[in-house]
Formats: structure tokens, C-alpha cells, sequence
């Protein structure tokens, strides 16, 4: 659910992964899909069931297949995973490395990953959805829908609209300060059950970073109440919203929402990773709970199925024209990845691309998986994931790289 540049629990540079030996990755299996063009607008699953591999010259010869080995051998990264449409509409899916350290299985196509972050979009989209129904009012407080419950320590609920809780502009500090304050608590707190009203709690005991509007600042707290907003005003839970107003919407059939409790990854999916500090080797986190994200970071899903629904969403498929506006209208936001020339819409952010022009995504970092993704207006879009979280601003920026790289190349 957190970045690691200014959104990570115990710190920004704190770990450093066991490299993978060298003799295991030469071993590895890991392969190249390869599927018909579709339609950019086509919101549907698009791949066949059964998608040519690329394999020898043609999978080595590939760009984005020999970024994504680099993030297994030169980042020491244990897997890493990739969906990615061009220009012309040819979609191709590829894998690096190990979808578990343990028995030295590759990771599995389109494997499911916990895609962090990225589930602040799905919930920004909810709430947008609902201000589209006229059941919310953008402009409205915080306060308004919940009150009572944003107060103490300076911070105001009656100060705070809901379109700065999703633009980040609201000033509300982060819970994941408060609740993870050294490395080996992604470790020893993985198991554990935030009730949301708990880590609502738990940032209020923090003053605010600013008054409300001053500047931008990432916090996962402005997402959890977002969601409980949406769940106020409609009565239901913002897990179901997100499933049938996006996820059947979209035939998305490999994301949904855990349940209270389920702390596996149900279907095919590599391991996740983390370690807790510089040099250490790799813990598998795979079986964790989510709730800590919740509203903010809770969702699990595919490199595929992200980027369906990230280009849904940018081709205007989910909301009415005037919510779509509001998503895209940006605030700068300078320190939300290592990489230059982001800012920050309502849940979405904008990226200029080193190569010209601009794209939309956001990316998610949660115990075990790191996603980055982006998506053009012109019909490219691409989704890198990785099997461990970084244990530096170096790792994250080539992970990011690579996604850039991705949309460049397939002009």
C-alpha cells in the first residue's frame, strides 16, 4: 500500500535483498506471451487461453524481457512479472526470476500479486462514482459524512473536503508512521488485524503536516476515510463496491477483494518477499493480512487485469465526464516516486515519460510486492511487478524504469 520514498512504514532505505545465486538463475524458466492484437477500448479480458510462448532468440532478443531479467540479476529482486499492450494493440506478458525461493518454481504468467497502492484508485473511482450518483459532494468535509471521527492533536474533520482526502492535499498524517516504526515490524506485524477505525485512530495521534489545501503529502489514512465514506453513505462495504462496480463490471476475473481474515493469495501466484534489513536474506511473506491497507492498499490482482482496468479507466469506461475531469485535474507532486515529472490527481497520477508525452497510473507497495504501471492516452500501457519489497530507492527507480521503458519502446 506504501511507496517507498516517502510512504514506507520503518523508513526509506532501510534493506537490502539476498542476491539470487548465480547457477539458480541460469536455471530459471521464465518465458515470453504473446497475443493477438485487440481494441484499446476493449475493456475485457483480451489474451487467449492459450498464448504463444516466446522462447530462444525472440524471448532474449526482447526489450522488456531483458529489463526484467535485470531486476532479478542486477537488483537481486527474487521474481518479477509484466503485462504490457503497444501501440498497435499487441499485448505481451513475461516473467523473470522465481515464483519461490524454496523450491526454485518459476513465476507463473500473470501469476496474482497483492498490488498495494494501486487499490486507491479502485476506491477514488467508488467515491467519484458515488459523486456522480449525487450521493457524495466533493467539496463537502469530512466531517459531513463522518462526524466526529477526524478530531484531536490539530487535526479538523470539518476542515478537510473529501477532494483533498483523494488529491492528498489534506495535511492527515499517516498511520504507517505510527504503527510501523522499525524494519522488522513488516515482519512481525504481517499477521496482525487493523479494524479501519483503528488506523484512523492511530494517525490522530499525530498532529498534521499542514492545514488542509497548503501542499501535497501521500498518506494512506486519507484512503481508509474515503472508504468509510463511501461505505456511510451507501451502507455497504467498500470491498463490495469496488467488486461490482469495477471488478464484474470489467470481467476481471483474477482480482478481488480479501475477506476479513483470508490472508492467502487464492489461484496461481509467485511468493512474496521481504527483509528486514540491509543484507538480509529474503522472508516469505506470501501468506499476510491485507487490512492494514484496506480502503488504501487491500486488493489482489494481476499484471494483466491491472492494466485492463487502468486503461478502462483512462478511456473514460468508469466515470461520468465531469468525475473523469476531476480524477485529472493534478496538484504537483515532486516527492511521490524516485523518478521525475509526477503529479497527483484524485487517486490517479500523472507522469511524463523520458521519451515525450505523458502517462496515468499510480503503483503500490505492500509486505511481499512491488507494482509499477502506466498507461497512454494512445493506447500503450504496461504493469511490472515484483516479487520482493525494495530495500532502496535504487530498486524502486528501476522497477519504475522499466514501466517507462516499456511504454517508450513500444511506440
Amino acid at each position: 500500500m506504501t511507496n517507498p520514498t516517502t510512504r514506507r512504514p520503518a523508513g526509506r532505505n532501510r534493506r537490502r535483498a539476498l542476491p539470487v545465486a548465480a547457477g539458480a538463475l541460469a536455471a530459471l524458466t521464465a518465458g515470453v506471451a504473446l497475443t493477438a492484437p485487440s481494441a484499446f477500448a476493449d475493456t475485457r479480458q483480451d489474451r487467449p487461453a492459450e498464448a504463444v510462448q516466446l522462447a530462444g532468440p525472440a524471448r532474449s532478443a526482447d526489450p522488456v524481457q531483458k529489463r526484467l531479467d535485470r531486476l532479478v540479476a542486477e537488483q537481486k529482486f527474487p521474481g518479477a512479472l509484466a503485462s504490457v499492450r503497444h501501440t498497435g494493440g499487441q499485448v505481451r506478458d513475461y516473467t523473470a526470476g522465481m515464483g519461490d525461493l524454496t523450491s526454485g518454481r518459476p513465476v507463473p504468467r500473470n501469476g496474482k500479486v497483492r498490488i498495494g497502492s494501486n487499490t486507491k484508485i479502485y476506491t477514488a473511482v467508488v467515491v467519484l462514482q458515488l459523486a456522480g450518483e449525487g450521493r457524495i459532494n466533493l467539496d463537502a468535509t469530512v466531517e459531513t459524512y463522518l462526524p466526529g471521527l477526524v478530531h484531536g492533536n490539530g487535526n479538523d474533520g470539518s476542515k478537510i473536503t473529501v477532494r483533498q482526502l483523494l488529491q492528498q492535499t489534506s495535511g492527515l498524517p499517516d498511520y504507517d508512521d505510527v504503527l510501523f516504526t522499525k524494519p522488522q515490524d513488516l515482519i512481525d506485524l504481517a499477521h496482525a488485524y487493523y479494524d479501519p477505525r483503528r488506523l484512523v485512530d492511530a494517525a490522530l495521534t499525530k498532529p498534521p503536516s499542514f492545514a488542509p489545501g497548503e501542499k501535497w503529502q501521500y498518506s494512506n489514512t486519507n484512503y481508509i476515510l474515503a472508504g468509510l465514506i463511501a461505505e456511510r453513505v451507501t451502507a455497504r462495504p467498500i470491498g463490495e463496491h469496488i467488486t461490482h462496480r469495477i471488478i464484474e463490471r470489467l470481467g476481471m476475473r483474477d482480482t478481488y477483494w480479501p475477506g476479513v481474515g483470508d490472508q492467502t493469495i487464492t489461484g496461481r501466484h509467485p511468493h512474496g518477499y521481504v527483509a528486514a534489513a540491509p543484507n538480509d536474506p529474503w522472508t516469505d511473506i506470501t501468506e499476510m493480512d491485507p487490512s492494514l491497507g484496506w480502503a488504501a492498499g487491500q486488493l489482489i490482482s494481476t499484471p494483466a487485469d491491472l492494466r485492463t482496468f487502468l486503461e478502462a479507466l483512462v478511456g473514460g469506461k468508469l466515470l461520468k465526464p465531469a468525475q473523469q475531469a476531476a480524477m485529472m485535474k493534478t496538484v504537483p507532486a515532486a516527492d511521490f516516486e524516485p523518478t521525475e515529472g509526477w503529479e497527483y490527481g484524485l487517486g490517479l497520477a500523472r507522469h511524463e515519460l523520458p521519451c515525450g508525452g505523458y502517462a496515468w497510473g499510480h503503483g503500490g507497495d505492500i509486505q511481499g510486492f512491488e507494482t509499477r504501471d502506466l498507461v497512454t492516452q494512445d493506447g500503450r500501457s504496461a504493469v511490472v511487478a515484483v516479487t520482493g519489497l525494495p530495500t532502496s530507492l535504487e530498486m524502486t527507480k528501476a522497477v519504475s524504469e522499466n514501466v517507462d521503458a516499456a511504454l517508450c519502446e513500444g511506440r
